[in-house]
């Protein structure tokens, strides 16, 4: 048995051996022990407990621990359902959870402090990309709001407070609401009132008439749509094609006392992410698992559709979205991008979430754990992107780049 300090060649054979294993058995199933049984590379922790949402996107870990592909990494994954994002939140600073199906801005706003307790968090990777979308209600549909524009003259024809939902302050869908809602000359929090709530408790509050709309991942857009009581008036994938989403996060202090661990568990959720992908069987499969009531608790037909890029809008318009929710696309979902973060800091600085302009890529650098992605992925044979930033262009026409993310941050008309 080698000691971790012996020299890394030992490491970079053992993960090479890794990679040469799993491409062979691709997903047959491996010994008991895994890949990762022998050496300085075994887990430290076998068993790891990752929080996860009522959302389709926790797909990837839930299938990682129904399919068995933790197994052959050695480890236990055990998914464990919570209520809210401030759960999750809570659950991950206290060590009660190991890791979590979580929104890539609340794990920036722990880490700096302005949703919660401060502590040192990590981003290990991202679960998916697009999926999300912005549903408004049937009441304001009616009344001729049925995208961004439309729902800026309504709101001005009709004073009245008007209320939005996103499901965490410093969250991918507060960011998204509050970017579509500025893109269409709607200040979201001067003309309207922002309120919090739980992902699964979306429908049922637009149904009493709590909100006007909201933005949630799925299946609570598609079905509000089902239900009758709201519509489709943007996806998120339209505000910005292949947006980063959900990430698998944890705190700083995991990935330094078990890395092992950390990668064994990457590894089982990429060859997820990736078996969902590969085909059409396997998505309506994973939709017949996630729709238990263990996991989204909802029927199989408010997920399966637009997991296969079949949207309605509830107003009789359907389309076949070509960006819908993905959980591997040959690795460039996962890969865990700094400029990525370095964009939800820009927002959180727009929002006045963030009083002053942080160290916006001395940030991400200690959050996005890119290394350790990078030996999980090289490992698999997954494909790795040659920068660690991209270019995406926004709803609006507005590129982002992380070139300059304080001038950037500065540069939007609506702003806190």
């Amino acid at each position: 048995m080698t000691k971790k300090d012996d020299s890394t060649d030992i490491t970079r054979r053992s993960i090479l051996k890794a990679g040469a294993v799993m491409s062979a058995g691709a997903f047959g199933g491996l010994a008991t022990g895994g890949v990762w049984a022998a050496g300085s590379d075994k887990p430290e922790k076998e068993e790891v407990k990752i929080g996860f949402i009522p959302l389709t996107d926790c797909a990837s870990v839930v299938m990682a621990s129904v399919l068995g592909f933790d197994k052959k990494y050695g480890v236990k994954i055990i998914p464990t359902k919570e209520a809210s994002w401030a759960g999750v939140r809570d659950k991950l600073v206290n060590g009660e959870l190991d890791m979590a199906h979580v929104l890539y801005g609340l794990i920036y706003g722990v880490h700096l402090g302005v949703s919660g307790p401060k502590k040192d968090m990590a981003i290990l990777m991202n679960l998916n990309h697009n999926g999300q979308a912005i549903t408004l209600s049937k009441k304001l549909a009616d009344k001729g709001a049925v995208d961004g524009p439309s729902l800026a003259k309504v709101m001005a024809n009709e004073k009245r407070e008007y209320t939005f939902a996103q499901t965490f302050p410093t969250g991918t869908h507060a960011m998204w609401l509050y970017y579509w809602l500025a893109s269409a000359g709607i200040d979201p929090f001067k003309d309207a009132k922002a309120i919090t709530v739980p992902p699964p408790q979306m429908v049922a509050n637009m149904r009493v008439g709590n909100m006007d709309g909201f933005c949630v991942g799925e299946p609570w857009g598609h079905r509000a749509i089902m239900d009758g009581i709201g519509i489709t008036a943007v996806t998120t994938q339209d505000i910005w094609k292949d947006h980063p989403e959900k990430t698998l996060g944890t705190t700083a202090e995991f990935v330094s006392k078990y890395p092992n661990t950390a990668r064994a568990v990457m590894m089982a959720i990429i060859e997820a992410g990736k078996w969902i992908d590969a085909g059409l069987q396997n998505k309506l499969k994973m939709a017949e698992t996630v729709a238990q009531k263990s996991y989204v608790n909802t029927s199989v037909d408010a997920i399966n559709q637009r997991i296969l890029g079949r949207y309605q809008n509830g107003l009789g318009k359907t389309w076949d979205d070509p960006n819908h929710m993905k959980f591997f696309n040959d690795g460039q979902v996962n890969f865990p991008y700094l400029s990525d973060g370095m964009w939800f800091l820009t927002q959180h600085k727009r929002w006045g979430l963030i009083k002053d302009h942080p160290d916006y890529l001395g940030v991400a650098k200690q959050i996005n754990k890119i290394d350790l992605y990078k030996e999980a992925a090289s490992a698999m044979k997954v494909s790795i992107p040659k920068d660690v930033m991209r270019t995406s262009k926004m709803i609006d026409g507005v590129v982002w780049d992380g070139k300059n993310p304080a001038k950037y941050a500065d540069s939007f008309k609506i702003k806190a």
